[in-house]
């Protein structure tokens, strides 16, 4: 795991600087904390920030082709590298380092731009080839690794994180209104598109090339599904025999390390599967990592309890408070670069502290088997308002939906008349794509009540609804609807949010390399194949996955109920009536009228009534941490000179503290 910045200038008279690269990359030293390489030459100048995990001693980026015409830095890890360099090396290629990065470079002498075809793994790739002047930019197929660019100047300037481009005192910094209002939609911004004005991110799956003719932005892999319906001839159990070979591989593939590798453990069916793959068809040592909460709503112990004592793991747990949540969270915008709308990758730049701290750059996580296979209560809610929409007057029929949340305090299915107002709105919409998340984008685009009425003005006719339709590939109308729900889903929250926000953003706080097996393309290809009655059956989630883990996990774990990983929101900024300070400051109605994104009356009653105790929806809470988080965004770039990591001892010393006490046995 790395960074990468670099400066195109194609054309431009001006030459690229070394002091230039510098300034971006240092910028990203937390995604590279081992050393810094470069490549100038008058025209182009790439840059990496390197986090050594493989190849240990030779492996410093960029690295290049036997002529040095080919210079490459990335972001990430090609697992497959092995196999690659014995067939490149049959094919009479010369290799120069152990690294993987290395068959990037040979990949792209034989194949050219086609080379991401052969990759398996997770990566963000900045090539230049100086024979053809031309530089390729290409991301990994599920958007595991970030990749932005802007123009300045008239040249193109690229890096992992937006901060880098900051760097250069010439990149504008102003916040996106269309940015915002699909992070206050989808909970992300939607590629190209961020929330930063004029500053695009690569979409998942694609590669950018510019030369002297132009730009080509190419999408070379997407989700797809077979048309609807789709049978199956083979048993369960053969199903559950091809599943679990593909799933050893792909773990196998993903503990490809020269240092050790451990294992995210928070106590639900995914990560468990993963850690009971590493132990029972693995010689690497297991060690587990995972976080708990003083809260009982939110808190998975008894559960890792149980898998640590199934598996005879090595494990380690830190307790995150409401405290430490109010106080790390400035840091966790810094690091995400976005407005988010929950708390909830707090916790996990906590818990990638402790796996630093413990000696460990590498951890498995259980992330996207929801996505895969059919986890989330979304798809579930589908399911049953499908099934009702075909008699809409039936008075039993959405009662099944009180059978979802039993883990929430207050569930959205708790009272049968805002139930079926709440979920029975749009039933005549089932085929449509967007009707899974109609009811939640619905929830969450009420926050826009507390823009400006000037932002609302500038947004227009923008609606959610639409653009999705404008994001379904052709032919999907043909998919499975659980299929379409699927793809929504992978394309908005899981790429920018739980992938970015949630994931290598705040892994990478502390130099941690997050690596994802369900995410594997072969394992998402083999899936999306699946009859859909062995992803869902009933309202059984991820079925074929519970029957495929049976043996690997505790049985407790094996059969309980989806339960989304959760944080206190809104309620971790205040004690006893009164905001944290620095919340209080930058919720002020003076700070909000000059940032000039919401209203200040609006958010001064918002701000009271979760003072208050009284914000327990989720409508409230997703709008508070919104603002904040907005607010935060503001000053850290926006406001300031230059993007500075936000410094609070006082995160350090709770995380220092609970790492050293709250470890599990």
């Amino acid at each position: 795991m790395c960074g990468l910045a670099g400066i195109l200038g194609l054309g431009v008279s001006r030459p690229v600087e070394r002091a230039e690269l510098s300034a971006m990359i240092e910028s990203l030293h937390h995604r590279g904390p081992d050393g810094y390489g470069y490549f100038v030459d008058p025209e182009c100048g790439l840059a990496h920030a390197r986090l050594s995990i493989i190849d240990l001693s030779t492996g410093d980026q960029p690295i290049h082709n036997e002529d040095r015409t080919v210079w490459v830095v990335f972001n990430g890890e090609i697992f497959n590298y092995i196999e690659l360099r014995r067939d490149l090396e049959a094919r009479g290629h010369c290799f120069y380092t152990q690294s993987d990065t290395e068959v990037i470079v040979h990949l792209y002498e034989e194949h050219g731009e086609r080379f991401v075809d052969y990759l398996n793994g997770q990566f963000a790739i900045a090539l230049w080839d100086s024979k053809a002047r031309k530089l390729v930019l290409t991301r990994d197929r599920v958007g595991i690794r970030p990749l932005f660019y802007t123009r300045v100047g008239g040249r193109l300037v690229f890096a992992s994180e937006v901060k880098a481009l900051f760097a250069l005192a010439q990149t504008p910094r102003k916040l996106d209104p269309l940015g915002l209002a699909q992070v206050f939609s989808y909970w992300s911004a939607q590629p190209p598109s961020t929330v930063f004005e004029g500053i695009q991110s690569l979409p998942p799956g694609h590669t950018l090339s510019i030369d002297a003719r132009g730009e080509r932005l190419q999408c070379y892999w997407d989700w797809c599904f077979p048309d609807a319906p789709i049978r199956s001839v083979r048993s369960v159990e053969e199903h559950i025999e091809e599943l679990r070979a593909l799933l050893i591989d792909s773990v196998r593939l993903q503990l490809r390390s020269d240092v050790p590798v451990g294992a995210y453990l928070s106590g639900g069916l995914d990560s468990s599967t993963i850690a009971g793959l590493i132990k029972n068809y693995t010689d690497t040592p297991l060690r587990t990592f995972s976080v708990t909460f003083e809260d009982p709503e939110f808190d998975e112990s008894a559960h890792q309890q149980e898998m640590v004592k199934h598996l005879g793991t090595e494990h380690s747990s830190i307790m995150c408070r409401a405290a430490d949540i109010a106080h790390a969270f400035p840091r966790v915008v810094w690091h995400a670069e976005t407005p988010v709308l929950r708390t909830a990758p707090t916790p996990l730049m906590l818990l990638s502290q402790l796996v630093r701290e413990s000696g460990y750059k590498v951890v498995l996580t259980g992330e996207g088997a929801d996505e895969v296979f059919g986890g989330y209560d979304i798809f579930k809610e589908a399911k049953v308002r499908r099934f009702w929409a075909r008699f809409p007057q039936s008075k039993f029929r959405p009662m099944v939906l009180d059978r979802l949340y039993p883990y929430l305090r207050h569930s959205p299915a708790a009272q049968r008349g805002f139930t079926r107002k709440f979920f029975g709105e749009g039933l005549e919409h089932a085929q449509r794509p967007w009707f899974a998340h109609r009811p939640r984008w619905t929830t969450t685009q009420r926050t826009w009540q507390f823009f400006t009425p000037d932002l609302r003005h500038q947004l227009g006719a923008w609606d959610p609804l639409r653009a999705c339709e404008r994001m379904m590939p052709k032919g999907s109308e043909r998919w499975p609807a659980l299929g379409r729900d699927q793809y929504v889903e992978a394309h908005t929250l899981l790429s920018g949010y739980l992938l970015s926000s949630q994931g290598d953003r705040m892994a990478m706080a502390s130099s941690i390399e997050a690596r994802f097996p369900f995410l594997d393309h072969r394992v998402i290809e083999l899936a999306n194949t699946l009859p859909t009655n062995l992803k869902i059956r009933g309202l059984n989630e991820k079925y074929l996955l519970k029957r495929t883990a049976q043996g690997l996990v505790a049985e407790g774990v094996r059969k309980r109920s989806k339960q989304p990983y959760r944080a206190p929101d809104s309620a971790s900024f205040f004690k006893n009536g009164v905001a944290v300070e620095y919340v209080g400051d930058l919720l002020s109605e003076a700070n909000i009228r000059a940032a000039g994104y919401f209203d200040p009356g609006a958010v001064r009653a918002l701000t009271d009534k979760c003072a208050a105790g009284k914000a327990i929806g989720f409508g409230d809470n997703m709008a508070f941490v919104g603002v904040l988080s907005t607010m935060l965004l503001h000053e850290s770039f926006v406001a300031s000179r230059q993007p500075v990591a936000p410094r609070n001892n006082r995160v350090h010393e709770t995380i220092s503290t609970v790492a050293a006490h709250g470890r599990g046995s």
